[in-house]
């Protein structure tokens, strides 16, 4: 008798320690879900700020001081997200590569031709170059290495191979010439879509980035289009999307 009762007190004790357990560890697991989502927000509302501040003032002037004082929030906590300045900037350009390339994809598909191609990436460089400081490239190359990394794989890959697709696309659609050399002209095309960054070609030329990379597209578009191309390429000028 006095075993049976002492088994069914051992029992008892071990429910309760074992429910008091999965009770602590489902609090704990709330906790600590609550506090990655708001470790998560924080992180991307950073990260959205000091693009903000880049694009407007460019990379090299604007400190973390500067981006604390922005968001209203101590230093410490932006170097609890983020290590140091650089790791900043190479998430704010991953994340603008991220986003700039599923634009890119999405136009693609919609894309009528591959001339209806080039405006529409035109439209998108457009608008990002609108509110793009000039001197960020610049500074990206100088001063944050592991960033510009980034942006020179991403150049030299994605960029370099959609070029790549939209030649041949052009010429199997009769609006490219098809004597054109396509791995010559896609270097060379990768290459002219980052010269409107170079200080010396925006102080000698005077313009600014949207205009220098929408003059140079349609300098490139025209030296490599058929006559059929041709009429495409003035059609697009007037309406760029449509």
């Amino acid at each position: 008798m006095k075993l049976i009762v002492v088994l069914s007190l051992l029992s008892y004790v071990y429910k309760y320690i074992s429910c008091t357990e999965t009770c602590f560890s489902f609090k704990v697991s709330l906790v600590l879900r609550q506090f990655m989502n708001t470790s998560s927000v924080t992180i991307s509302r950073i990260r959205m700020k000091a693009h903000e501040l880049f694009m407007q003032y460019g990379l090299k002037s604007v400190s973390m001081d500067d981006i604390a004082q922005a968001m209203g929030m101590s230093k410490k906590t932006i170097y609890q997200c983020y290590a140091d300045k650089e790791n900043l900037v190479a998430a704010v350009v991953q994340n603008i590569i991220s986003e700039t390339e599923e634009t890119c994809n999405r136009d693609i598909l919609i894309s009528k031709n591959a001339i209806h191609e080039i405006f529409l990436a035109m439209n998108q460089m457009s608008n990002l170059f609108k509110t793009m400081n000039p001197s960020i490239l610049f500074d990206l190359q100088k001063y944050y290495p592991t960033a510009f990394n980034i942006f020179y794989k991403h150049k030299n890959e994605y960029i370099f191979n959609k070029i790549k697709e939209n030649l041949l696309r052009g010429i199997h659609e009769e609006l490219y010439r098809s004597e054109i050399n396509i791995e010559a002209l896609s270097r060379f095309r990768v290459e002219s879509i980052i010269l409107p960054f170079n200080p010396e070609f925006q102080r000698a030329t005077k313009m600014n980035l949207v205009d220098i990379s929408q003059e140079l597209s349609t300098h490139f578009l025209f030296g490599i289009t058929t006559i059929k191309g041709q009429k495409q390429i003035n059609k697009y000028i007037l309406n760029p999307t449509n």
